[in-house]
């Protein structure tokens, strides 16, 4: 097991994220492709754990707009902002291998399901490229089938304000909605 994420993606592709390894500003694959709404908004998310005083949730989805990711995996968290805040949860980032227009348009649906999001930020990140997903290992063929290009499998990080990768969350099938659930990560922080 590694303890920093600073060596290239395509050498670690075959792993999964794991306790201990470190998501800091440095890694290329926090940067590379990410954008918040637009592509004129790059993100690092390095920068962005840092950025609070507590926790970040990183949540891996498959696809925006898919039928468990649009009806029950974001509701999920969006649901249970408050408790997440109460186990000293200070933003939830959702990362997807989509372009960053399908990325604000699935962000803007489900954060009116319910208005009660400002207990903490929720913010939906494009991974357009799949660097973060591929730095995870979690690019996965078989979702050419459904996606038409490959994409991430679903999972799910809890990470400290200093980068550090404190639990990990990996659905077995790639794309079901239990280990990764918002009810199975509050359980487990």
């Amino acid at each position: 097991m590694f303890k920093s994420l600073s060596i290239p993606a395509q050498q670690i592709s075959k792993r999964h994220f794991q306790t201990g390894d470190k998501l800091i500003p440095s890694v290329t694959a926090l940067s590379d492709g990410i954008f918040e709404d637009s592509p004129g908004t790059p993100i690092n998310i390095g920068d962005e754990i840092a950025k609070v005083a507590g926790k970040t949730v990183i949540v891996q989805l498959p696809g925006a707009f898919s039928p468990a990711c649009t009806q029950s995996h974001v509701p999920g968290y969006i649901a249970k902002l408050k408790e997440f805040k109460q186990q000293g949860v200070d933003q939830i980032l959702i990362t997807t291998v989509n372009d960053p227009f399908v990325t604000k348009a699935f962000k803007e649906i489900q954060l009116k399901l319910d208005p009660s999001t400002n207990e903490i930020p929720v913010r939906v990140l494009s991974d357009s490229k799949g660097q973060f997903a591929n730095l995870g290992g979690l690019l996965f063929e078989e979702s050419i089938q459904f996606f038409g290009n490959i994409r991430g499998s679903r999972a799910a990080l809890v990470v400290d304000n200093q980068g550090t990768v404190l639990k990990t969350f990996d659905e077995p099938d790639k794309t079901g909605v239990a280990e990764t659930s918002a009810e199975n990560v509050l359980k487990n922080i």
